[in-house]
């Protein structure tokens, strides 16, 4: 079992929530709960930010180091491990590897993320919706960013800030990888 669904599974046990009742709180189904607090299933990241809501903590509790309440700098070579989060029931946006930089501070109410997008082996992808807002900067490669019923492609030095409510998917707009800034503000 990881540590975010290790976190998930220590804040339901102090709390006294049931797996169904965080089902019922998410609007998650009782079977994807299980598979997370199981360790059988990484919860996407929309998934999370449900699980935290219901949970009544930020998202960035779940990705959490230690509590730095100061400034937090983050050099090139101490990159933490990546946090790959799947899509619903599935592993369909594992094509995306997630490197938290503040996983350090404490009290933050944005995401900041490095993410490498690795291009599709050919399985299904499935869009995300969730409350907050999301800020997208290519670093490199070409990006593509689905948006509702709206598509757009992104190279490098482009950026796109949306509403993450709409249902939105990004990966790579080829088959090379790229690689994006990405910070995802959630209100809680």
């Amino acid at each position: 079992m990881n540590e975010v669904t290790n976190k998930i599974k220590t804040f339901c046990t102090d709390t006294g929530i049931s797996e169904e009742e965080l089902a019922e709180r998410t609007g998650l189904s009782p079977e994807q709960i299980k598979m997370i607090i199981a360790g059988d299933n990484i919860p996407s990241l929309s998934s999370l930010i449900k699980i935290a809501r219901a949970l009544g903590v930020r998202l960035g509790t779940f990705l959490d180091d230690s509590e730095n309440f100061g400034p937090v700098v983050n050099r090139s070579a101490d990159h933490q491990q990546a946090a790959t989060f799947s899509s619903q029931l599935s592993t369909a946006n594992s094509h995306m590897d997630f490197f938290s930089l503040a996983s350090r501070k404490a009290g933050r109410h944005m995401e900041p993320f490095l993410i490498d997008l690795k291009p599709s082996a050919g399985g299904e992808k499935v869009s995300s919706s969730h409350e907050g807002e999301e800020f997208l900067f290519v670093l490199s490669g070409s990006v593509l960013v689905k948006y509702g019923r709206d598509n757009f492609i992104l190279y490098q030095g482009d950026s796109i800030y949306y509403d993450s409510i709409v249902d939105h998917l990004v990966t790579t707009a080829t088959d090379e990888p790229a690689q994006i800034l990405g910070i995802v503000y959630s209100p809680f």
